[in-house]
């Protein structure tokens, strides 16, 4: 796997693109010259784990004949006052909508984040907290 970034202005303004054509913009706080023109490299961190649990989750609901009919995440870090200022604790809160039985959501959400996620993995081997709940409406 590779991914390439190339700076787009004179300050902390980036492009990244991984194997495809999509591309994503990263920008530093401004106290390093940012100017909100991208996302920040922690809060890739949280959306990779959100996203990785999500991808996990949606699959396993559809092979138990979930029906999904919308569905969104809230992930939200802490992060410890000494450089480098980590992530201590991260949640993932899943928002589910649909005809969904709430027993096999919680297995499926347990496999997703704590079994086929291998952000979580990474984040947890490094003595990240990550914890996850999930809101089925």
């Amino acid at each position: 796997m590779k991914i390439e970034l190339n700076r787009l202005n004179d300050a902390v303004h980036f492009e990244a693109k991984g194997s495809g054509e999509v591309k994503v913009h990263i920008d530093g706080s401004e106290a390093i010259g940012g100017q909100g023109l991208g996302v920040r490299p922690m809060e890739l961190v949280l959306m990779a784990v959100g996203s990785c649990s999500a991808l996990d989750l949606v699959s396993i609901l559809k092979k138990q004949r979930q029906e999904i009919t919308d569905f969104s995440i809230d992930v939200t870090g802490d992060r410890r006052e000494e450089i480098p200022t980590i992530f201590t604790k991260i949640h993932i809160l899943f928002k589910l909508k649909g005809t969904i039985d709430k027993a096999k959501a919680e297995k499926a959400a347990e496999l997703a984040v704590k079994k086929y996620c291998s952000v979580h993995d990474m984040l947890v081997s490094g003595g990240v907290e990550v914890t996850y709940t999930i809101e089925i409406n």
